[in-house]
């Protein structure tokens, strides 16, 4: 094997580690050691984001490796917190249980296909649906925010919670990418000021504060469209009524 085919695989190397995390984190939530389950997730999500990275600087892109991503992302974001949901909470609430996590594999299915269809026509800076990433840590910060303070009493609102970011997924909203950043002089400052006091929330409150991140993400995408709404319904021109005769 030549030095160039290694090149190729080390990024695919790190959707391999990311699908292995997912794994595990399955395993773990089985026994009921939700904490870890859940970190492995997280972890998952930092070997999600590095596989792309790196084959983009070493210039390895290739369709073979965005085929794995997504089959990658099936199983760490799609049925790793599925099963940490459901050991965590859905047992306790029978078919509803199993119907969420069901749910929330198949709608990350059918927004990960639509969106390998569609990734060449669809504006980098944003996406179509809630990216079954987000939804995915958004359900595992969740779990880590009940563990934290042991409120096992709220797990009907957290189940209708995954099952509307499920929905999110499959639905039309726009929400950002963050791929694609506008580096002017205004938007460079408002964004260095905006991560700052992201990374401060973060550092007093790790776990409040990604709940609190995350949340305010997956409500931008039916806020905005609601936003859009009343703009256009502002800019309709009136209708005259006809002249009298």
């Amino acid at each position: 094997m030549n030095k160039s085919s290694l090149i190729y695989i080390f990024p695919n190397l790190f959707t391999a580690s990311s699908i292995f995390a997912g794994i595990v984190s399955i395993v773990k939530a089985s026994k009921g050691e939700f904490e870890v389950a859940a970190w492995l997730i997280l972890l998952a999500l930092i070997f999600d984001g590095l596989d792309g990275r790196i084959a983009r600087l070493t210039h390895t892109t290739s369709k073979f490796g965005a085929e794995f991503d997504s089959l990658a992302d099936i199983i760490s974001f799609g049925m790793a917190p599925a099963m940490l949901l459901y050991f965590f909470i859905g047992v306790q609430y029978g078919k509803f249980g199993i119907l969420v996590s069901a749910l929330f594999v198949i709608f990350g299915a059918i927004r990960l296909a639509r969106f390998n269809v569609t990734s060449s026509t669809i504006d980098p800076s944003v996406f179509i649906g809630l990216p079954i990433p987000a939804a995915a840590v958004f359900i595992t910060v969740l779990v880590l925010f009940l563990l934290e303070y042991a409120i096992l009493s709220a797990g009907i609102v957290v189940l209708c919670l995954a099952l509307i970011t499920a929905l999110l997924m499959v639905s039309n909203f726009r929400y950002p990418s963050f791929k694609k950043f506008d580096m002017q002089k205004p938007m460079f400052y408002k964004t260095l000021v905006l991560l700052t006091l992201a990374a401060s929330l973060l550092y007093l409150f790790p776990v409040e504060g990604f709940v609190l991140i995350l949340f305010i993400y997956v409500c931008f995408g039916p806020v905005r469209a609601i936003q859009s709404l009343k703009r256009a319904g502002r800019k309709e021109p009136k209708t005259q009524p006809p002249p009298i005769s």
